[in-house]
């Protein structure tokens, strides 16, 4: 593994690529996509360049997983693009990864913002030592609502704009209500919140430092199972391990299994700390109540923080921070450093 890179950051002005590695539901909610492009523009002060992909259903990227890596070579390679930002995450992505030409990405570091499903692309940039962000996408952080969450335009601006996140703090609320994007209406009205504890820390009470590694945990399974793309073990030594899971609300049981499972492998002892993003704990599909949403998180902290202490007890591990799928959302650096402390209980980027 090469020695980490992480790319120039942008200027206000500059192009970003928009591209659709994972899935894409512009062409079905084109009025949250356009909130999310404009954004871009009004917000940041970026000027979006869509690439080929977006212009394409699910059916067709799903069937084309060639031309969903060729986007994101041709964006790395224009020297007129200086960010690839995607338009949303997915769970296929793994079968692009065969696709792309690592010598095109290593030539060419640019930076990468995009999570869930771009989990995928963030090891394989990992692994060719160019720091990536898990977010934002597009239709996601990008078009919220009425408006962004502050702690989200803070945060994404520095992944823009600066060298480094600096110290990470909490939420002071946050929100897992699901969008309601066939209904271009409610995109005026603010999601329900819910004040936010803070930061739950178990395990070792040493600081640690690393690099981080990881992403949505869904996702982090597939790599393994592939077998193909994941990092070699070795390199892992001495890591950051953050990962956080979806609006799949997967068992904690099954959270539990995967962690226990890399425990066995001999991989869990090898990172240094861990961070957990906030999980979601309501769906598309069912919104479960208050209470409900409660004990769910209370049982996915208590499993992590129970599997993480068996095979790594003196690893620090840090609860509910506010990445991935639950929002304000920060995008941390996938490859980036970051310093664990839990005595002060800080979180911070180099």
């Amino acid at each position: 593994m090469r020695a980490p890179v992480t790319p120039p950051p942008l200027e206000r002005g500059d192009r970003v690529a928009i591209v659709a590695p994972a899935s894409n539901s512009a062409l079905e909610f084109p009025h949250v996509y356009e909130r999310g492009l404009g954004r871009l523009e009004t917000v940041f002060d970026l000027e979006p360049v869509e690439f080929p992909t977006v212009s394409k259903g699910r059916k067709y990227l799903y069937d084309h997983p060639e031309e969903r890596a060729q986007d994101v070579m041709d964006a790395f390679e224009d020297p007129e693009i200086r960010g690839v930002v995607t338009v949303i995450g997915g769970n296929d992505q793994v079968r692009i990864l065969e696709h792309l030409e690592p010598d095109v990405l290593r030539e060419h570091p640019t930076r990468f913002y995009g999570y869930s499903d771009n989990a995928h692309l963030a090891s394989y940039l990992w692994n060719l030592g160019i720091v990536s962000f898990a977010g934002p996408s597009v239709m996601t952080e990008l078009a919220m609502d009425s408006q962004m969450f502050e702690l989200t335009v803070e945060y994404v601006e520095r992944a823009f704009f600066d060298d480094s996140l600096g110290e990470l703090r909490p939420a002071e609320a946050f929100t897992d209500e699901p969008g309601d994007w066939a209904d271009p209406d409610a995109l005026e009205q603010p999601r329900e919140t819910e004040p936010n504890p803070g930061w739950t820390w178990t395990g070792g009470d040493g600081p640690v430092e690393g690099r981080i590694w990881g992403g949505c945990l869904e996702i982090l399974d597939q790599l393994f199972l592939a077998d193909r793309f994941a990092p070699p073990d070795d390199d892992l030594e001495g890591t950051i391990l953050a990962f956080e899971t979806s609006e799949e609300i997967p068992d904690p049981a099954w959270v539990a299994g995967v962690l226990r499972a890399l425990g066995e492998r001999g991989l869990l002892e090898r990172f240094a700390g861990v961070l957990v993003g906030r999980p979601p704990a309501r769906s598309h599909l069912e919104d479960r109540p208050p209470e409900w949403r409660k004990a769910y998180r209370d049982r996915q902290r208590e499993v992590i923080s129970s599997v993480v202490a068996e095979y790594n007890p003196d690893a620090p591990v840090v609860l509910d921070v506010d990445f991935g799928h639950t929002y304000p959302t920060i995008p941390i650096p996938i490859g980036g450093r970051v310093e664990i402390d839990p005595g002060t209980e800080t979180v911070a980027f180099d």
